[in-house]
């Protein structure tokens, strides 16, 4: 199981459009999002690493749900960015779910929306969003 540290980005690492970001200190998962593709292979990587965990089938249900709609909402958008899985421990384990991009950022009222999913599908929700410099989600789902 990997340990997850806190990291503040700032403008001095040039990454200031996180601001309280988890990052694991093992190995993570990252997809590139560029196409539809990858929307499809980010959601399989999150079901089985949910799988591996022995989260529920609902509960990887959930977690590729919720990736679905963050790379959908990076390819709309921003047109390209990542989709990172991670686990963490202190208690219960949980997946967590970075979606990052360099895209506009959330400046309509439009975008949201899919965002609002989310925060409903999973068990904490973060977001950083800076106009013209991109968006980052962090979200988690515990396993119960």
């Amino acid at each position: 199981m990997h340990q997850l540290h806190p990291r503040v980005w700032t403008a001095d690492n040039g990454h200031d459009r996180v601001t309280n970001a988890l990052r694991p200190v093992g190995q993570e998962i990252a997809v590139s999002i560029v196409t539809d593709v990858d929307i499809v292979t980010a959601r399989q990587r999150g079901r089985a690493l949910a799988a591996g965990l022995g989260f529920s089938l609902m509960d990887a249900t959930l977690i590729a749900a919720a990736i679905s709609e963050l790379a959908r909402n990076i390819l709309q958008y921003a047109r390209r960015g990542q989709i990172v899985l991670a686990t963490a421990g202190g208690g219960r384990t949980k997946i967590v779910v970075v979606a990052s991009d360099e895209g506009p950022g959330v400046v309509d009222r439009s975008r949201t929306m899919a965002l609002s999913r989310v925060r409903k599908l999973m068990d904490e929700f973060e977001i950083s969003s800076v106009p013209g410099k991109g968006t980052t989600v962090t979200t988690t789902l515990q396993k119960r």
